[in-house]
């Protein structure tokens, strides 16, 4: 079965707004690596839009935005180019090389993990609480930057019961942040 990889930025007091971050090279080369760990990303609707407004190499000029800085483009190529699934009850259709994926979460994603290959990425809050909640998220990256941000949203906000976790590696990063991966306890 593929492993299904969840990665997310946090700040020290649990805020998961992605505003709050402020992603270096070396955070955004992290994060390509962390893609290209896997076969396909698992997205719901938000963080879809969310990343194809940001990510998507527009069609007519093929040129990134004034924006992105160039250590950006190994990372928005990365995103660009994976397969993706979208699991969303109100979008109709999906392009950016995506799919949708409808009816029942638990086995829709059990049915992307049977599927040969290196693996599933996701990431985002909605989503990956209700995959927590079904037990299907094989291994939890944690971003950790070194700022309070006094606000919300937080991580895994309503998680019905705790989730018991196992380290299993942790990377220092020039600016401070910490990625930290977890297992869960089975």
């Amino acid at each position: 079965m593929r492993p299904l990889r969840y990665s997310i930025n946090v700040t020290l007091d649990g805020c998961c707004d992605h505003r709050a971050m402020i992603a270096d090279e070396e955070l955004h080369r992290h994060a390509a690596e962390n893609i290209a760990r896997a076969d396909g990303l698992l997205f719901g609707r938000v963080t879809y839009e969310m990343m194809e407004s940001a990510w998507r190499t527009p069609a007519q000029s093929g040129e990134r935005p004034d924006w992105m800085e160039p250590w950006m483009e190994p990372f928005g190529r990365t995103i660009d180019a994976a397969k993706k699934y979208v699991v969303s009850s109100t979008l109709e259709r999906v392009d950016w090389n995506a799919e949708l994926v409808r009816g029942d979460l638990g086995e829709a994603v059990q049915r992307l993990k049977r599927q040969p290959g290196k693996g599933l990425f996701t990431g985002g809050l909605t989503l990956p609480l209700a995959l927590a909640e079904l037990g299907l998220i094989d291994e939890y990256e944690f971003v950790i930057h070194p700022r309070v941000a006094g606000h919300g949203p937080t991580l895994f906000a309503g998680l019905s019961k705790a989730l018991d976790l196992t380290l299993v590696s942790r990377l220092e990063y020039a600016s401070g942040a910490v990625a930290t991966r977890y297992v869960p306890k089975r």
